[in-house]
């Protein structure tokens, strides 16, 4: 029998996770719009960014997981060294590096990205572009506890290595040594994303998941240096 109240009930639940997966995202970029404060990015650019991060970034990890797995696998690893693998390479490289490519090949080369700062806002986009789907996927898997955890976890984890690349790739938009330092901001990104996950992946030894928000801590201190940083090089600064 059709239970008009029972779907509009399921409906609005999935919508409550759905806004609970969505809004820490949102602070993020809000944040990053208002400390890009001597020029601000035209929304559609901003937008289109999201979206490929959403979309693209996504896709690309997906294909390229699925060619990585064919060439390494960590069955027959070492306890110590699968995780390692897991989190660095198969995990942290593959996401970093498909957004880094939509940061490199598209808002990199934009009349918009007119200055150092702007490296920060384009690759916080793409990589929240890319948070939010997978933030959305597994708060519909796992619930409302999960949404809240990720919101004060993966969340600004994702911010700080989008952060902490784009730094470099501001940078290299306007260097003569372009490929040194935009290939630094995909190792930077990498570096600490996979120690974020490497510490949650180790979970036969008690207590060292504490070293994932030790990790998310400094990525938050070195972030909010970068921006700083960035915002007093700003060739707009009056």
């Amino acid at each position: 029998m059709y239970d008009g109240r029972n779907i509009f009930t399921e409906t609005r639940s999935i919508m409550q996770l759905l806004l609970l997966a969505i809004a820490p995202v949102m602070v993020v970029i809000v944040f990053i719009y208002i400390k890009d404060k001597y020029e601000k990015e035209p929304f559609k650019f901003l937008l289109k960014n999201f979206l490929l991060g959403a979309t693209v970034s996504v896709l690309l990890t997906f294909i390229i997981s699925i060619v990585a797995a064919q060439f390494i696998s960590t069955d027959d690893l070492e306890d110590l060294i699968r995780p390692f693998i897991n989190a660095f390479i198969l995990v942290a490289l593959v996401e970093e590096f498909s957004k880094y490519l939509i940061v490199r090949f598209y808002a990199q080369r934009n009349a918009e990205f007119n200055e150092p700062f702007d490296g920060i806002v384009y690759a916080v986009m793409v990589s929240m572009g890319f948070a939010a789907l997978e933030n959305a996927l597994y708060v519909y898997q796992h619930g409302f506890e999960t949404g809240v955890i990720r919101a004060f976890t993966a969340v600004p984890a994702h911010a700080t290595f989008g952060i902490l690349m784009g730094y470099f790739m501001g940078k290299a938009k306007f260097s003569n040594n372009r490929v040194v330092l935009n290939l630094t901001g995909l190792l930077a990104a990498t570096l600490f994303h996979g120690a974020y996950d490497l510490f949650l992946f180790i979970d036969f030894i008690p207590g060292i998941a504490v070293g994932a928000f030790i990790s998310l801590v400094i990525g938050i201190i070195l972030s909010n240096k970068a921006i700083k940083r960035h915002q007093n090089s700003s060739r707009f600064k009056v």
